[in-house]
């Protein structure tokens, strides 16, 4: 008998940040397929009062369906490691790391894995293209966000002070990135193991959060159109940037592959989005045949504490 079953399961959804919504849709679908598969579950929506919430519901097991600040940043991971409820995904280092866009481009080179080249500005810097060791377009983002929220594509320099002024509505710090054309590719990772790679062609300039959310809004193509060595690099680099950052169980890893077949690194998402519309479910569907259920399941028995109680 799986053992979480003998446990009160807390699903952690909406949450804090710009990603509410989402993570309001990714628990609400967690939520049923544990129920659907027997498990003693509630849904909690996690507010500062998070805490007193998991000792009156008498959680014993969290799976965090949290997107964004204080729940994908290892603030929440940390909390429960606090209080010895284990979790499902990454651990706290991880977590934050991989929600931190600077700080993971540094681990990712450091482990030899391609990232677009980058300047950091914090609030304040004075930011011109012309101090730039690379020119347009470039790419405008949040240090730390997720769903690219606060993203811009920059192809002339008018539209420089509009995508600053957005990117650092959302954070104190940005990144400015080379632009790299290529096919959008993320791999989804299950197990500590790639499960298969789908490449997402969306209908406006890039994926956006729009695309991501919208039905209709992007095509999802899987296996993703590479061919076969390119598709098994796409995979292999996805879990070495998986396994980079020290993530734990499964993630989804974005990538840009370039027509000469470099594979550019974006972001891991160490709690990637399980709507309806979500790719890391699609991919485990199509490439590992697991149904959504099935795969919820299979993610809240690998939940545990990262930090080894004394």
């Amino acid at each position: 008998m799986a053992t979480m079953k003998t446990k009160r399961i807390g699903v952690l959804m909406g949450g804090l940040s710009a990603e509410r919504e989402v993570a309001l849709k990714s628990g609400a679908a967690v939520h049923q397929a544990l129920l659907a598969q027997g498990y003693d579950a509630v849904a909690i929506d996690a507010g500062r009062d998070l805490a007193a919430v998991l000792v009156s519901e008498r959680i014993e097991a969290a799976f965090i369906a949290l997107h964004g600040r204080y729940g994908e940043d290892g603030c929440v991971q940390g909390l429960l490691e606090l209080m010895q409820i284990p979790y499902t995904g990454s651990g706290v280092l991880a977590s934050a790391l991989a929600m931190h866009k600077l700080y993971s481009k540094q681990t990712f080179a450091s482990a030899g894995i391609l990232t677009a080249p980058f300047h950091h500005f914090r609030r304040g810097d004075h930011v011109s293209i012309d101090q730039l060791s690379f020119g347009l377009p470039l790419v405008v983002k949040p240090v730390q966000e997720g769903s690219s929220v606060g993203v811009s594509i920059v192809r002339q320099p008018s539209q420089l002070a509009a995508a600053l002024e957005l990117a650092f509505r959302h954070d104190t710090e940005i990144l400015v990135e080379q632009y790299v054309k290529g096919q959008e590719v993320q791999v989804g990772i299950l197990d500590n193991q790639p499960v298969g790679a789908i490449e997402i062609v969306p209908k406006n300039e890039f994926y956006d959060f729009e695309a991501k959310y919208t039905d209709g809004m992007a095509e999802h193509i899987f296996p993703a159109r590479l061919e076969a060595a390119l598709y098994d690099k796409a995979q292999h680099i996805g879990l070495a940037a998986h396994r980079a950052l020290g993530c734990s169980g499964y993630s989804r890893v974005d990538l840009l592959v370039t027509e000469d077949g470099e594979c550019y690194v974006l972001e891991v998402n160490t709690l990637p989005g399980m709507t309806a519309l979500s790719l890391l479910p699609e991919i485990a569907a199509r490439g590992a045949g697991l149904p959504f259920e099935v795969l919820v399941e299979r993610i809240i028995e690998t939940a545990t504490l990262h930090i080894k109680a004394d």
